[in-house]
């Protein structure tokens, strides 16, 4: 079959180039690894539920499902797979499951391997995960399979004439827990049609996020009584669009959480801000006073989420790039969120554009909806009440899937 052979020139592939990147070689690295994690942790007498994840925003899309699992149905012990470094390094001591190895790539004796050590009772591949040989296995042997916060486009493979055969794999699952309509009826124009609409897991998991939020004194100290604009997972092209704007409103103080935290990078960040009185956060928890500075520079990881409580208006980089990272963990904060061109294919961004959300392509745009903020408090505020709104709106999916599989 055309599929697996692309995936042993794929395997190939990875296999030469592990040699010389990083991230690669972790990969290929951990996939080799994961059977010996699975045979010296699988518990024979237990049941598992088999979770599995590309990377880490769709970990966070099957978060809720797992810690719904795990209080409700104790009874099940829980996998957790990733295909990705960025998924797996970032989470793999994460408590909510009693597993976590990389997924071995999907070769027919790869796939055989894996299912006969797990033996999973019901498995859920998060959003646009589509391994056939794992997917033809488990519906062989009968085992539920379900997608969930799944989501369809026109111009995938499946709804092309030359993806029928690949587009099999898709009645390997036993119900599609998607996103919204225009997924459910490109399905059933193949023919698939056990298809509930629940939205996005993701809102329920921003919710969570929110009542979890940690307190943060240097940020508190920071903020004061000011003006703050959150920019948070920003990249250079939108740090020079936002910074540019704030050199001549010093009146705002700034707390920048670039996506990549490097020294290069950071240098970059402070030769942009002109003049201005610039912490690291780093340093301020080292001692260095952060009540007379401009911009506050978050230089660690896993703070973001909490710091956009602080701010009053907020920017989601990465809209220049590959693509946004996520808008919902500052507009659960009832804040209003700019973000960038790239956010086609992010269902909740299209969302927020009526909501809250603000699309910027250039400089001017941003400058003349930041003015209209700044000038109008009253706007403002309403902006970010309705982008909170949003997210209250359209929260539920998890129960929404859980009544329907485990009532």
């Amino acid at each position: 079959m055309i599929y697996n052979l692309i995936i042993y020139v794929y395997l190939l592939g990875v296999a030469i180039y592990s040699l010389f990147n990083e991230k690669v070689r972790k990969m290929w690295r951990g996939e080799r690894a994961a059977f010996k994690v699975l045979k010296e942790k699988v518990d024979p007498n237990a049941k598992y539920v088999w979770f599995h994840a590309a990377s880490l925003g769709e970990f966070e899309q099957g978060r809720p499902l797992m810690e719904r699992l795990r209080q409700d149905h104790p009874e099940y012990k829980i996998l957790l797979t990733f295909f990705s470094p960025s998924g797996y390094e970032v989470r793999k001591n994460y408590q909510g499951a009693d597993i976590i190895c990389y997924l071995p790539l999907d070769t027919p004796v790869s796939a055989i391997r894996f299912l006969r050590l797990i033996r999973p009772v019901m498995a859920f591949f998060i959003k646009y995960e589509f391994w056939y040989n794992y997917l033809h296995i488990l519906k062989h042997r009968h085992v539920p399979v379900y997608s969930v916060s799944s989501i369809f486009r026109p111009d995938q493979v499946f709804f092309k004439w030359y993806g029928r055969q690949y587009g099999r794999v898709l009645n390997c699952f036993t119900y599609f827990f998607v996103q919204n309509e225009v997924s459910k009826e490109l399905l059933a124009k193949i023919g698939i049609t056990n298809v509930a609409i629940v939205g996005d897991t993701r809102f329920d998991r921003v919710l969570q996020i929110k009542e979890a939020a940690k307190q943060l004194p240097i940020v508190e100290s920071f903020a004061h009584d000011a003006k703050v604009f959150v920019a948070g997972s920003s990249w250079q092209p939108d740090e020079e669009i936002f910074i540019k704007y704030f050199n001549g409103h010093q009146d705002w103080k700034l707390i920048i959480a670039p996506h990549v935290i490097g020294e290069d990078h950071l240098k970059q960040i402070e030769k942009l801000l002109e003049g201005r009185k610039v912490v690291r956060y780093t340093a301020a928890e080292k001692g260095a006073s952060v009540a007379d500075a401009d911009v506050l520079i978050i230089d660690c990881f896993g703070l973001l989420s909490s710091i956009y409580h602080y701010g009053d208006v907020a920017y989601v980089g990465g809209g220049f790039g590959v693509g946004i990272h996520n808008t919902l963990e500052a507009a659960v904060w009832d804040l209003p969120v700019f973000f960038g061109p790239n956010n086609q294919k992010f269902q909740e961004a299209q969302g927020l554009k009526k909501n809250g959300g603000f699309e910027i392509h250039d400089y001017e745009e941003f400058t003349a909806q930041m003015d209209r903020f700044v000038a109008d408090s009253a706007y403002l505020k309403e902006q970010g009440q309705k982008a909170g709104q949003f997210v209250q709106s359209l929260a539920g999916a998890t129960d929404k899937v859980f009544s329907a599989i485990l009532p």
